[in-house]
């Protein structure tokens, strides 16, 4: 479960959230999730950031790598770090145009 912010309007999906945090480099489970919630102030629950981990991981958009301790890091792959830049870039399109629309007086 991901407990989010109250924003009807949200747009924290834990597979970007996890790429855009693992983009800065590797990191384990727990420095995700407090990386995301300073970032984008989305608390991801462990059961939710294991389950994107593990799809993403079959994807091949991250990797694991060898655990230490009880902490296993991942990392971000080239194929992953592609899929974010591509889906952040139509972000950015999108709230420049939502921007521009806004600014023309849309709003009455």
């Amino acid at each position: 479960m991901v407990a989010r912010r109250a924003d009807p309007l949200g747009w924290g999906n834990p597979p970007l959230l996890i790429l855009g945090s693992l983009a800065e480099g590797p990191k384990h489970g727990y420095a995700i999730i407090k990386d995301v919630q300073e970032q984008a102030g989305i608390t991801l629950g462990p059961g939710t950031l294991y389950a994107a981990l593990s799809r993403l991981e079959a994807q091949g958009l991250v990797e694991g790598l060898p655990g230490e301790e009880r902490r296993r890091p991942y990392r971000i792959t080239a194929a992953g770090a592609a899929a974010l830049a591509e889906r952040l870039a139509e972000m950015s399109r999108f709230a420049t145009v939502g921007l521009s629309r806004l600014s023309m007086g849309a709003v009455r």
